[in-house]
């Protein structure tokens, strides 16, 4: 093929081939456009996904693969994938960024135009555009870019060339003030709103939750704030249930079924125990919290008879046989794919299945005859297993217990639980302390991170935000499950199946040496080892157990570990130091544990419902699709529980609350309050006048004239400022007795100007 001059990305640019003449084949792609492709499809970017969306085939398919080669040799997209994004925390050379502020001092601030990571993206600052054809630039303008890093860790952006704007919605509230109209974005990263005409808010209303497109600008110098039109109106923002649709809309989570989803789900019915072992007379027992709704897992543990066991066990986990209801390629099963798991908020759930199903057949109930695919497991009195064995049965659940009263029964408090139920208990404590013994001897990463949990009232609205317990009723439960996700991945392993596993792979060393960097603030080294273990680690956390940083100590470590995800190649569990490790326990609301089901069903002939050869082969993009829904859903769920927990302050704004430093940035201190665990921000310009200098090594701010530090962990006594329910974020201030006057000093009088400069940190 005959090839023309480099283009930006330092590709060959090929010429366009006639469809007359090329038989209809489309342009090859530039490696810019594949790039652009990647950043706007983060999620469907296999060799596969490219080459269907430029419509190659044939040797053009064998070419796109030398391509994609030679693009992870340069850097261009990462080597570990199939041509996604960079590895976490990590840009790539080249990238597509959007520049997100313009600084006091005139500086472009810009941001990957595609980040999916829970952490705050890298800042990255853009470089003068001048004598680059690319023109000047604003908010909101999208840039391939260049990148490098400098030597205190930023980004610095070179613009390659200017790319037209993407299509733009976004969830907003509707609002109208003495200057018209306005949408005020839901967004936390959008500080500005935008102006929304009468002619443009079709019906909806002020104080409405609405989605909204941006409409193109028009040529020339902008002025004023960027128009939006509403698309749909979503309903007024003071309902109840609006700060988990906010989070719904903005994801893109699907939320209604197809109707003949739904349908298919109605014709479910009870199965014939013909073909199934009877499991309807072994007490097994569901365990769950007490609002949960779907019970998919029960439990059944006893002493093992067998004098060759001495002090062993045996177990039985017994999962709702989903995949007798969901039919591979059916409406049912192409709208669970297209979910990947279900989606849990504070006020609502967003099921992967139809609720005939959900809370219907698939839901284990007490006293009703359930089909079920189980596993018998023998562990030896260490909780080392010894065997175990695979079936497709029929069971009766014997009763309905919760945590709290499973752990106040074991723990001797009177209950309501039935005799015959109390005396199931032992076993299946024993087993979960054998269990325990085998978890410690593997060196299991202990990381404690206190959970937040929202209750409501009848109407909807926060009752109370608190902590939620972790009790050894808990950890039993997610002890028996751990060991019957591994049997799983064990078994196909044993037959040579395809298997989703559950990878979390060791902590990239880049974050290790920013963990290294925040554990040093607190006299904490990690060893010099040359492979990091979880036990390593957990020796850190057990020599700040019970200290005042121990929380923070936990959330360092916590960010320093690799992203989980579902893949059909086995790298291993860190986090849980296993080798092989599946998911099976939790059909009804993973879509990875229904593929398990299936893998499972096939490989041992335990009758229909298994695999189909597509299925078998497409594990790798279902792999790549349901972690995407993952840490959709986890987005999802973190930003209403920010929400909500803005919406219960917000009565409180001006009042003292205790809090302890959780991150220590460029433009502030971030500080996570007590009890409610809500992170707010201290901006910069809001800390006593001063000349902040970053120490990103000891983790501090530290004024020259005063000489007062900001340390990360430190506790303070703050002041609410603002919650905004709308973007779920805390404005704090440091309390009146926090950052006064130092002793003995009076400060000059400065200009509001200067004051401002001088809160900043400097650049280095």
């Amino acid at each position: 093929m005959e090839l023309l001059p480099r283009g930006p990305c330092g590709d060959e640019l090929p010429k366009k081939r006639h469809p007359e003449k090329s038989g209809g084949k489309a342009p090859f792609p530039t490696k810019t456009q594949i790039l652009d492709y990647i950043t706007d499809n983060p999620y469907a970017t296999g060799k596969r996904d490219i080459a269907r969306a430029f419509q190659l085939r044939g040797e053009d398919r064998v070419m796109l693969r030398d391509l994609l080669r030679e693009m992870k040799a340069e850097g261009l997209i990462d080597k570990h994938a199939k041509g996604a994004p960079a590895r976490p925390g990590k840009l790539p050379s080249v990238t597509v960024i959007e520049v997100s502020a313009i600084d006091t001092d005139g500086e472009l601030l810009a941001r990957p135009a595609s980040w999916d990571e829970e952490a705050q993206p890298p800042a990255i600052i853009l470089q003068p555009t001048r004598g680059r054809g690319v023109g000047a630039l604003g908010v909101g303008d999208r840039v391939l870019a260049r990148l490098a890093r400098d030597r205190d860790g930023l980004y610095i952006a070179r613009p390659i060339r200017r790319l037209d704007r993407a299509p733009r919605r976004l969830i907003g509230v509707y609002e109208v003030g003495d200057d018209g109209g306005r949408l005020r974005p839901c967004q936390k990263k959008m500080q500005k709103d935008y102006r929304l005409r009468a002619e443009d808010a079709g019906e909806a209303e002020p104080g409405d939750l609405v989605l909204a497109e941006v409409l193109p600008e028009r040529r020339g110098p902008r002025l004023g704030l960027r128009r939006v039109r509403v698309v749909e109106r979503l309903g007024s923002f003071d309902q109840p249930n609006a700060l988990s649709l906010i989070a719904i809309h903005e994801q893109g989570i699907p939320f209604v079924f197809p109707e003949a989803a739904v349908d298919q789900a109605k014709l479910a019915r009870a199965v014939s125990p013909d073909g199934r072992e009877d499991l309807r007379d072994t007490p097994l027992v569901t365990i769950d919290g007490a609002d949960a709704r779907d019970f998919d897992d029960a439990v059944h543990a006893e002493p093992d008879g067998d004098p060759k066991n001495p002090g062993g066990w045996r177990v039985l986990v017994a999962i709702a046989d989903v995949a007798h209801y969901v039919p591979a390629g059916s409406e049912l099963d192409q709208s669970a794919r297209l979910r990947g798991n279900s989606v849990y908020f504070p006020d609502r759930v967003v099921p992967m299945l139809p609720e005939d199903l959900s809370n219907g057949w698939c839901s284990l109930k007490p006293g009703e005859e359930r089909p079920c695919l189980a596993v018998w497991m023998t562990l030896d009195a260490e909780g080392n297993k010894r065997a175990h064995r695979f079936l497709r049965g029929l069971m009766r659940s014997a009763a309905r217990l919760t945590y709290d009263e499973v752990q106040a029964a074991h723990e001797g408090t009177e209950t309501e639980i039935d005799p015959s139920i109390l005396a199931l208990l032992p076993g299946l404590y024993g087993a979960f302390g054998a269990l325990a013994k085998a978890r410690e001897a593997r060196g299991t990463l202990n990381i404690e991170l206190p959970e937040r949990q929202v209750l409501l009232d009848t109407a909807g609205m926060v009752a109370s935000i608190g902590l939620r317990p972790h009790l050894n009723s808990h950890r039993l439960i997610e002890e028996f499950m751990i060991a019957a996700n591994v049997a799983a991945a064990e078994e196909l392993e044993k037959h040579r199946a395809t298997c989703m596993y559950r990878v979390h792979e060791p902590p990239d060393p880049l974050k290790l040496e920013a963990l290294a960097e925040g554990l040093s603030t607190f006299g904490l080294r990690i060893p010099k080892a040359q492979i990091i273990r979880p036990r390593n680690l957990n020796d850190l956390l057990a020599r700040v157990a019970g200290r005042p940083e121990a929380s923070v100590v936990n959330q360092l470590i916590l960010r320093s570990q690799s992203q989980a995800f579902y893949s059909p190649h086995n790298l291993g569990h860190f986090g849980l130091a296993l080798r092989r490790y599946a998911h099976f326990t939790s059909p009804i609301r993973r879509y990875s544990d229904l593929l398990v089901h299936r893998a499972l069903i096939s490989a041992l002939g335990l009758g229909g419902g298994g695999l189909s050869p597509e299925e078998s082969a497409s594990f790798a993009e279902f792999g790549e699709h349901i972690s995407f829904t993952e840490r959709r859903a986890a987005t999802a769920e973190r930003d209403t529980l920010d929400r909500f927990v803005a919406s219960h302050l917000a009565a409180k704004v001006g009042l003292i609350f205790e809090g302890r430093i959780s991150s220590v940035t460029r433009f502030g201190l971030f500080v996570t309050l007590e009890p409610t665990g809500g992170d707010g921000l201290i901006p910069m310009m809001d800390l006593p006048d001063d000349y902040y200098h970053l120490d990103p090594k000891g983790q501090r701010l530290t004024g020259d004239r005063w000489g007062r530090s900001y340390s990360l962990g430190e506790r303070l006594s703050v002041r609410l400022v603002e919650a905004d329910p709308v973007s779920g974020t805390l404005r704090l201030a440091l309390a009146d007795d926090e950052g006064g006057e130092m002793p003995g000093t009076e400060r000059p009088r400065q200009s509001r100007a200067k004051r401002k400069r001088n809160r900043r940190t400097p650049r280095k």
